[in-house]
This record gives structure tokens, sequence and C-alpha cells, in this order.
């Protein structure tokens, strides 16, 4: 019997945000099934958050594909925005995002005489309270919490049984302060990593999502790709890496099967979305995980990586089809 075709799918849901800023789980969650993928990663993912309903994304997208598998690795844990009106419902006039409107549309010289008009009156003074206290709310997650805490993070869905989970916490691109202060913008990142038994053998898959705006994003990438040197081959890592181009293959020296352009979803220009492939057998001596075989199989494309507009998120998804074949000789 022949090898079997394995469709491979990454997606930056941006908590399932729609174009109209109205964020529909339900909607989320059939459109990643009708990408017909056996493996699934997803990037920007919320869990009990007032802006996504308080639905658990992942388990929703699991569901609707029908999957033997997933799981789900926040990044912060606690609630990324102050709680406010519901999705689909109007903002009240105590909504802390209107009360700081004028501030966040303000920019160059008009963002101080804004600032100060908007501290000085009741609302604006609350708001800033709701903002602070979701923003102290919040601490770096460890990857042992329970279920029923707010999340947010990254995830991994599969079709097929995965044999082993391994979750990485990344290189930190702003400090938080005993791991609950955040003294910078970005948010911390982590990949999660499953050995997932495919129809024709193993295949390491794994994501993750790297910090943007900086190039802090190679010194994780690069940091990643080593801790994954014992990982069973063929390797494949797929996420919003934020770099664009080849930038990801020059850093770790593996292919990529992504060669288009992937956000913003509504006329893509940039790509920043990849599907990196590692299949080279380990060298001679190399350590390995125990237990964790290392087929050293190889991943075959079998048509160009599609970006596909979901009419969800500002990125598209990236669909790829492979299939495992014997090692090069």
């Amino acid at each position: 019997m022949g090898a079997m075709s394995l469709r491979l799918a990454t997606f930056n849901v941006q908590h399932g945000r729609m174009p109209d800023g109205r964020v529909d789980p339900p909607f989320l969650a059939a459109a990643v099934s009708t990408l017909r993928a056996d493996v699934v990663a997803l990037q920007e993912v919320d869990r009990g958050q007032v802006r996504s309903a308080g639905a658990d994304l992942a388990a929703l997208v699991a569901q609707a594909m029908g999957a033997a598998d997933h799981r789900y690795v926040p990044a912060v844990v606690g609630r990324v925005e102050p709680r406010r009106a519901a999705p689909g419902q109007a903002p009240g006039d105590d909504d802390p995002a209107l009360a700081l409107a004028p501030l966040a549309q303000a920019t160059g010289p008009a963002l101080l005489p804004a600032a100060g008009r908007v501290l000085r009156s009741r609302a604006g003074r609350a708001a800033a309270r709701a903002y602070l206290g979701t923003w102290v709310s919040r601490r770096r997650a460890r990857g042992d919490e329970p279920d029923d805490v707010p999340a947010y993070g990254i995830a991994l869905i599969s079709r097929y049984p995965v044999r082993q989970w391994r979750q990485v916490r990344l290189p930190l691109g702003s400090p938080w302060l005993f791991g609950r202060l955040q003294l910078g913008t970005d948010q911390p990142r982590v990949a999660v990593c499953a050995v997932v038994e495919t129809p024709d053998g193993p295949l390491t898959v794994v994501t993750t999502h790297l910090s943007s705006g900086s190039t802090w994003n190679q010194t994780q990438l690069r940091w990643l790709a080593e801790r994954l040197r014992g990982a069973p081959r063929p390797l494949v890592l797929m996420g919003d890496l934020n770099l664009r181009g080849s930038v990801p293959t020059e850093l770790t020296g593996w292919r990529d099967l992504v060669e288009i352009d992937t956000y913003p979803r509504h006329r893509p220009w940039i790509g920043i979305d990849h599907v990196l492939v590692d299949d080279v057998a380990p060298a001679v001596g190399e350590p390995i995980d125990p237990g964790a075989p290392h087929p050293g199989g190889r991943v075959h494309s079998l048509a160009p990586a599609r970006a596909v507009d979901l009419g969800i998120s500002d990125h598209c998804a990236v669909v790829v089809d492979v299939r495992l074949g014997p090692p090069r000789p």
C-alpha cells in the first residue's frame, strides 16, 4: 500500500475576530474545519476571555475537526482586556474602549493633549484604571494552569493520535518582573511539540508564534531550533514566525514549504506564516529524547502551499499537502 497524503495547516486566528470587529467562535471552528487538515497549528488563541465570549477556541476547533487529540498551551494567563460588552452587544457608556478612543486615535503632537482630556474625565480615569487592572492581573504562563483560567496562547490539533507532547518556553522579548509585571510591550512566547502517529509513521509537529516588531524573533527561532535538535525526525515547524521570506530558512537551515504571502488577509503582501521541514537523520552521537525513535523519513510536498482566506482573522490560513517517504539515500 502506498504512502498516504497528509494535510498540514497553520492559522493565526486573531482570537476569532471578524472583519467587523465581532468575535465569532462557532464561525471560526466551522471555517477551520473546511480546510480538511489532518494537523492544524493555531496562534493567538483565546480561552475563557470576555472578548471571545468565554469560549475555549482550541476545543471548539478540535470538536469541529473531529480531532483525536489537541493541546492548548497558554503564553499569558489572566484577562487580556477589561470587562466590557459581550460580543454582539452594543457597548455601554462605561465601556473603557469608548472612553479611551480619543487617545487611541491621536498621534504625534496631538497625543499629549488627548491624554489630558481623557484623564480629566471621570469615564476616562475609570477606563484607565480598568486597563491598568488588566495589565497587572496578567502573568506569564507556567504551563500547568487549570483549564478554567482565562488564557491566551497557541494550540496544536491532530486527527491522528499523539504519542508525546512537549512544551518549550521561549526567551522573553520583554521583561516580566517575577513573571507577573510586564515591563514592555511583548508577550511571552511558547512552542508546543507533538509526535503524531500518522498512517505512514511518526511525524514531529511543532507550532509557535514569535515576537513581532524587533529582531528578537530571530533569537527565539534559533533558540527553539537548538532545543528541538533531539526531537524525532522528520520534523515540521508551523506558525506565525513574524519573519519574512527566506529568513527562517537562513536561520535554521530547514526547508520552507511556503513561498507565498499570507498577511494581511484581505490583500496579502507579506509572507510571515511558515511551514519549515527538517527531515535530515541525526548525526551519529547526537543526543535524542529518551525512547523517541528518529526514523529520518523524508517529507515530500505534493503541491505548492496555499493561502486560504477564511473570512476571519487578519491572516490567511496556510495549507500544504505532504506525504512521508523513506529517508534520502
